[in-house]
């Protein structure tokens, strides 16, 4: 498979992809060939985007909206869902069970170390090893309980999202923003960073509460960190061990100079949804979900896909705001990204979050034993969640993606990864709400196609809007339409 994948990346820009030819919707395949943008491999379509972005090259705004299209549609296909399914290859497919969350999974106790950024091959490797005796044992020499590996960011959310908690596999503590109050807990020995979400301030909070920064990742450099490990497939459990041994190293340390903040709250919340989990729990078939939506018990489904921001509101405020007023309205929400880390932590994917919900979602979330809210992973997941919509397309005998009662809400989208997943999802046909407003508000032309002239295009709509209520308005609108389309 990562054969084939590999060839399919490189393929050139005129050459049509076999993975989005093998894994999208017929009717959306039809309609990207129709518009020109099916794509290649996306090493070219890279190419051919950022060229055309470049000075007096492409200065025509609709030109340029469809190559990013273009470029969406690789991404999604060719890098998230390809991500997903050899991570599932590996680790397992994601299967729901409770996990701790919040920042009380840190006690100042035990060696804490924490994989940090989106990448959880070392996360996990150093799970395996925290699992044996031989490390526990070497963590309560040091003077420690125990060792504990603590998950992190979309890190973390990969792995809770695939691997049971137990005494080494401890918790998650949240997302990118509340990384400042987990370092200054007093209670972090490692904060191994990947990839990426760890910020230029993290070596001055290093210092202070005395733990180990160490970039795992040469994307990753902090000013005056020297030290590093630079991930390597083949020597991940070599790289793993190494990273233990420094968290043990530095707890004696820790623990004399620092004063720890314990007894920080902590909940549980059911997580590890996933196409294939969801398929499971209604008996293998879609049936009974679809039954719920033409019956009106559900009145459709958000994919809620976002990450955290300060911007507008307070952390995570607006995200979890939104969520709330989807669930009242009776529509189920899916969550993914730092986002999700939101929804968990604010107890709306915990089965009691259905006193939360409408008559009809409750009554189905009851029925099923399921929060109003379902932990469905990363931010990567938004090509899991098109897997997921291309399936019910499908049942439903080829309805195009534009008529399902289903939209993407980002209430608190900020990464450049997050920009190019509202822009997929405008090319997969979705009502795509998005908060903070965009940066392209100085070009009237663009925002007449994305806010008002795109339903004709793809079927998807871009809409802008700070207020909650108001947000949660338009989505319920726009799913309303749809069900109107369906005759449901």
């Amino acid at each position: 498979m990562c054969k084939y994948a590999d060839e399919d990346f490189n393929r050139k820009h005129d050459q049509p992809s076999r993975i989005v030819e093998a894994l999208a919707p017929a009717e959306r395949k039809e309609a990207w060939r129709r518009l020109g943008i099916f794509p290649g491999g996306i090493h070219g379509e890279m190419l051919f985007s950022t060229s055309s972005c470049l000075t007096n090259v492409d200065g025509y705004y609709q030109s340029l909206a469809l190559k990013a299209m273009r470029l969406g549609i690789a991404m999604a296909y060719q890098s998230q869902i390809i991500n997903e399914y050899c991570q599932d290859i590996l680790f397992g497919i994601p299967r729901p069970h409770k996990m701790r969350v919040d920042l009380g999974v840190l006690d100042p106790d035990y060696v804490n170390a924490l994989p940090n950024g989106h990448e959880p091959f070392l996360g996990f490797a150093m799970v395996q090893l925290a699992r044996t005796e031989e490390w526990q044992s070497k963590a309560r020499a040091s003077g420690a309980k125990g060792l504990r590996i603590i998950a992190n960011i979309e890190t973390g959310q990969e792995m809770i999202q695939r691997w049971e908690m137990d005494d080494a596999l401890w918790g998650f503590t949240g997302n990118w923003i509340s990384q400042e109050a987990v370092l200054a807990s007093g209670c972090v020995d490692l904060f191994a960073c990947d990839m990426n979400c760890s910020m230029p301030v993290d070596p001055a909070y290093a210092e202070k509460y005395k733990f180990k920064l160490l970039p795992v990742s040469d994307l990753v450099v902090f000013d005056g960190v020297a030290d590093r490990i630079n991930y390597m497939p083949e020597k991940a459990a070599k790289q793993a061990a190494e990273l233990l041994d420094m968290a043990i190293a530095n707890y004696k340390e820790r623990r004399k100079t620092v004063e720890a903040v314990a007894g920080l709250p902590v909940t549980e919340a059911v997580v590890g949804f996933s196409t294939e989990s969801i398929l499971e729990a209604l008996g293998g078939s879609l049936k009974p979900l679809l039954g719920a939506i033409k019956e009106g018990a559900i009145r459709g489904v958000a994919g809620l896909i976002s990450c955290t921001t300060l911007r507008d509101h307070g952390n995570d405020a607006h995200s979890v705001a939104v969520a709330k007023e989807l669930i009242k309205r009776d529509i189920l929400v899916l969550s993914m990204g730092c986002g999700n880390a939101a929804m968990q932590v604010a107890g709306l994917c915990s089965p009691g979050a259905a006193d939360l919900a409408g008559p009809g979602l409750k009554g189905l979330c009851r029925s099923l034993g399921i929060p109003p809210v379902l932990s469905y992973g990363t931010c990567t997941d938004t090509g899991r969640l098109a897997d997921l919509l291309a399936a019910i397309s499908k049942e439903l005998g080829g309805v195009p993606v534009a008529d399902l009662p289903v939209a993407a809400v980002a209430p608190e989208y900020m990464e450049q990864k997050a920009t190019i997943d509202a822009v997929f999802a405008l090319a997969f046909g979705l009502y795509t709400y998005v908060n903070p407003v965009p940066t392209v508000t100085g070009g009237p032309d663009l925002v007449r196609l994305l806010t008002q002239d795109l339903p004709g295009v793809t079927g998807g709509l871009l809409s802008v809007e700070k207020d909650a209520v108001k947000a949660v308005d338009g989505i319920a609108a726009a799913i309303e339409e749809r069900r109107k389309r369906l005759g449901i």
